[in-house]
C-alpha cells in the first residue's frame, strides 16, 4: 500500500475504522435475520426495539435508534406487510401511532433475539473480562461527548 501524504491516514483514523467495524458487525448479524426472515437492517432494528420497548412509536423508535424517521417508516411498512407489526390507531399522525409485535413479530423476535445476543458474546470472545469492560466504558464516553 502506498504511503499517505497527506495529513489524514485513513488506516488510522477512528471515524472511519468505526464506520469499517460497525459495517462489518452489522453485515455478519445480518446473515441472522436476514436468512431466516428475509429483513433488512432497518427493520431488523425496528423488530428489535419493539420486542424491547413496544408499545413505541416510531418517532420514539427514530429517537433512540438515531434511524432517519423515513427509515424507520419504511422499515415499519414493511413489518406490517410481513404480519409481524400492528399499530394502534391514531387519526393525527403516524408517526404517534403505538406499534406492537403480532403473535408473528414476537415469535420472530423471541427467535432472533438471543442468537443476537449470542452472537454480540461471541464477537468479543477474544477479549478479556477487563478489556470488555473498557471498550463498554469506551463507547459509553464517546457517546456521552456526541451526544453533548
Amino acid at each position: 500500500m502506498v504511503k499517505p501524504t497527506a495529513a489524514l491516514d485513513l488506516d488510522r483514523f477512528l471515524p472511519y475504522r468505526l464506520d469499517i467495524l460497525a459495517d462489518s458487525v452489522s453485515r455478519a448479524l445480518s446473515r441472522l435475520y436476514k436468512d431466516r426472515y428475509g429483513l433488512a437492517v432497518p427493520e431488523w432494528r425496528v423488530l428489535a426495539h419493539l420486542g424491547q420497548y413496544a408499545p413505541i412509536t416510531a418517532k420514539a423508535i427514530a429517537a433512540h435508534s438515531r434511524m432517519h424517521k423515513t427509515k424507520v417508516s419504511r422499515a415499519v411498512a414493511e413489518l406490517e406487510r410481513l404480519g409481524f407489526v400492528r399499530r394502534a390507531d391514531s387519526e393525527e399522525d403516524r408517526r404517534e401511532e403505538p406499534l406492537s409485535l403480532t403473535v408473528k413479530g414476537k415469535a420472530a423476535y423471541d427467535d432472533l433475539a438471543p442468537k443476537a445476543a449470542d452472537f454480540a458474546r461471541h464477537l468479543l470472545d477474544d477479549l478479556s473480562a477487563a478489556e470488555r469492560r473498557t471498550l463498554e466504558s469506551a463507547i459509553d464516553r464517546l457517546l456521552a461527548r456526541l451526544a453533548g
